[in-house]
């Protein structure tokens, strides 16, 4: 690997992100990272990045206070083009994840902010890759086998998140026609496939939570419905790995457990019930839960059940997805490496015993 690489990282804060900083320092040991990170208020971008950096390792990252969703990523013009001349390489993987955006605000962060990135690429003269980091789940309510050259197909969203990342993938595609650049789909990443360790229990975790404490065992979906999810530390590994990779560019990646390796949800049901002891889930078709149970339990429940009502929704389509992501250009790059997805059902007991140690993230848990 050449000296000069200098990678500017967005989302580098994330769930992902954090994981993918470290892979990148321990994997380019002569790389220095460039990090767009977002200011709060009461921390700066330095030390949300100094929480999350070894200390060892800090002399090799610079932190660029800034927001993909404002002009020059709210970057002054002088920082800009600096960034720019130096520059190597970019991934992009920062966005919303938020399902109840409106469509607006999730384009002005997860279009937009793809359209500066893809700016700032397309002007960096030393630039070697662009790594966009999308979602699998912008295949939206397709069924069957999604293949990782399709995008628009004349399928509909589910959520502003899927149609945004849509949206941003066939601008991303649209580009790469011109610089050198590769789109990762990551599928549901979830914990560490080996000590089970997340910071975000969303996704699959909140479900998982009311079942696990018995507040609720009805899935308005069919047991047969596909859940792909995919550790943590398999897409920081091959993120890092394919942002380096030539034989990469201009591809298509799922980065997903793929059919020889996802589970469908009576399996994660299953396994849940026999790890927290808990009652057998029934399934009810979903049409009928939310045109007529759904509206008389929300009248006569209460309380937490209720909550759950109210929350769930945002969740309800996952629980029907009959979709599956090939994975012939993941097998292909990632395969002669060494680097699989671990299948579901090899790992899922570690994500529950994190879960109980830390007690749904309420409390941290020593690091194995």
């Amino acid at each position: 690997m050449k000296s000069d690489e200098l990678i500017l990282l967005t989302g580098a804060t994330g769930f992902l992100g954090t994981r993918l900083v470290r892979e990148l320092l321990e994997r380019y040991p002569q790389a220095r990272l460039a990090l767009l990170v977002r200011e709060r208020a009461g921390q700066s971008g330095q030390r949300r990045v100094d929480a999350i950096v070894p200390a060892e390792a800090r002399g090799r990252v610079d932190v660029h206070a800034g927001d993909v969703g404002l002009e020059n990523c709210g970057l002054s013009a002088a920082a800009w083009e600096r960034l720019s001349a130096e520059t190597t390489r970019v991934i992009h993987s920062a966005a919303t994840v938020r399902f109840d955006h409106t469509l607006e605000e999730a384009r002005r962060i997860n279009v937009e902010g793809t359209r500066r990135l893809l700016d700032f690429a397309s002007g960096a003269p030393r630039l070697r890759s662009m790594t966009y980091v999308g979602t699998a789940y912008v295949a939206g309510e397709r069924s069957g086998l999604v293949r990782e050259d399709e995008l628009q197909v004349g399928q509909g969203y589910r959520n502003t998140y899927e149609q945004t990342k849509a949206e941003a993938e066939a601008l991303v595609r649209s580009r790469l026609k011109s610089m050198p650049g590769v789109i990762l789909r990551p599928s549901i990443i979830v914990g560490d496939s080996q000590t089970g360790a997340t910071s975000s229990f969303k996704m699959m975790y909140w479900p998982l939570k009311i079942y696990a404490r018995r507040l609720w065992r009805t899935v308005p979906g069919f047991p047969d419905a596909v859940l792909d999810i995919v550790p943590v530390d398999y897409v920081a590994t091959a993120v890092a790995r394919l942002a380096f990779d030539d034989a990469a560019l201009g591809s298509t990646v799922h980065l997903c457990a793929g059919p020889r390796g996802s589970a469908t949800i009576q399996q994660i049901a299953r396994r849940a019930a026999e790890f927290f002891n808990a009652p057998e889930a029934r399934y009810v078709d979903p049409k009928l839960f939310f045109a007529a149970v759904r509206p008389l339990l929300f009248m006569t429940l209460w309380g937490r059940k209720r909550r759950v009502l109210r929350d769930g929704r945002a969740y309800r389509d996952y629980f029907t997805m009959r979709m599956q992501f090939d994975t012939t250009n993941a097998d292909r790059l990632l395969g002669p490496v060494g680097v699989y997805p671990p299948p579901v059902l090899d790992y899922l007991d570690r994500l529950f015993q994190y879960c109980v140690a830390s007690d749904w993230g309420r409390k941290s848990v020593p690091a194995q």
